[in-house]
């Protein structure tokens, strides 16, 4: 507002003492003079108004289960960066209400959000508030967790069928050594299988474990709650003998699994007899402090902190009106690095590669849960 009365207080001077000379039949160079000193102020004033849409604050709309333990340090990766470029975040929790997360999105667009950002509580239920921000214009971003059933902008994730995989080749390579040959049991407790997120880690881990008939796969639904993990392994363990267990979350069942062990006397160190090795997928720092006293063995560990920044750079690409290619994308010195960035029929997915980890590594300092 200030540069708006400063010129047209300047304008009408100038207007003024043209106006004068013109009636007067002043000197025509004085005349040519202040008409360009006119036009040097409609050029500043034009240019000002430019600086000032381009420093308009971006804002960006984040809605997630909640905001602690693995998802702070998600959202945190996202909330940084942005920050450090100015931008205003405005964060939301559906406490695993998917319904919520909906009406939370909602909101995001009746405010007029640049960009949504979203770790899915449903992966399919998502897709109405995905239409929602279609509608008006909003670009939509998920992260960890993809849509299934539409489209949006892209999606950030671990690459979880190669996490899955990583698991199933470690208890393969443990039974393995046990027997002679990839033979016995194994358990396996799943995330909540209506998020993409599970099923690809199920899927990675089924098509190493389906190579093996010999090899007898319980399965049981877990849907990332501690006690249902706690009760799965109760109840399996208390009727069969397990050489293996693969877990969707170590940062959900490892502690507990273990805790669980011990009280039904069944735990043993890693090298000691009747150890059960136990594989999973996350990478949290209480489940490599386990892999370190060999409780358990073997964890794909996922980049978190790089979920958010990367969505950064790509909303910041889309904001900016430039092109998005599919391909490899590569960041020196990243754990995840090459990833790959893929168009799906849900939109842009850029898969970051996991971690292997095991006692061999697992002092890395740039695995996240040594951060």
């Amino acid at each position: 507002m200030n540069i708006i009365f400063h010129f047209y207080k300047y304008y009408f001077i100038i207007f003024a003492y043209q106006n004068k000379f013109l009636i007067q039949g002043g000197n025509m160079l004085l005349r040519k003079m202040i008409t360009a000193g006119f036009l040097c102020l409609a050029l500043l004033f034009s240019l000002s108004l430019t600086g000032i849409a381009s420093a308009a604050q971006i804002v960006v709309g984040y809605a997630a289960p909640s905001l602690d333990g693995a998802q702070k340090q998600i959202f945190d990766g996202f909330r940084i960066p942005a920050e450090a470029k100015g931008w205003k975040v405005l964060s939301v929790t559906s406490g695993g209400d998917a319904q919520k997360q909906i009406n939370d999105v909602n909101d995001f667009i009746t405010q007029g959000v640049d960009a949504i950002v979203a770790v899915p509580d449903d992966s399919a239920g998502i897709c109405v508030a995905v239409a929602a921000a279609e509608e008006a214009g909003i670009p939509f971003y998920t992260i960890d967790r993809s849509a299934v059933g539409c489209q949006m902008e892209m999606t950030v994730l671990a690459d979880n069928n190669l996490g899955g995989n990583q698991s199933g080749n470690a208890v393969v390579a443990h039974l393995t050594k046990k027997y002679g040959e990839p033979k016995g049991t194994v358990l396996h407790v799943t995330g909540n299988l209506a998020q993409n997120v599970a099923q690809l880690r199920k899927a990675g881990f089924d098509e190493i474990i389906n190579q093996h008939p010999n090899i007898e796969h319980i399965t049981k639904d877990g849907e990332w709650q501690v006690e249902k993990g706690v009760q799965i392994a109760r109840d399996v363990l208390s009727v069969r003998d397990v050489d293996a267990i693969y877990l969707h979350s170590d940062c959900a069942y490892s502690e507990s699994t273990v805790q669980t062990l011990k009280e039904m006397d069944q735990y043993a160190p890693r090298g000691e007899d009747g150890h059960v090795f136990i594989a999973a997928i996350d990478g949290c720092s209480s489940a490599l402090n386990l892999i370190r006293e060999g409780s358990t063995d073997q964890a794909s560990g996922q980049p978190i902190p790089d979920f958010g920044s990367m969505v950064v750079v790509y909303i910041e690409k889309k904001l900016n009106g430039e092109a998005i290619e599919e391909g490899t994308v590569v960041q020196e010195g990243a754990l995840w690095s090459p990833a790959q960035l893929v168009m799906t029929d849900v939109g842009f997915q850029l898969f970051l590669s996991t971690t292997d980890i095991s006692i061999d590594n697992v002092e890395n300092p740039g695995l996240w849960g040594n951060q």
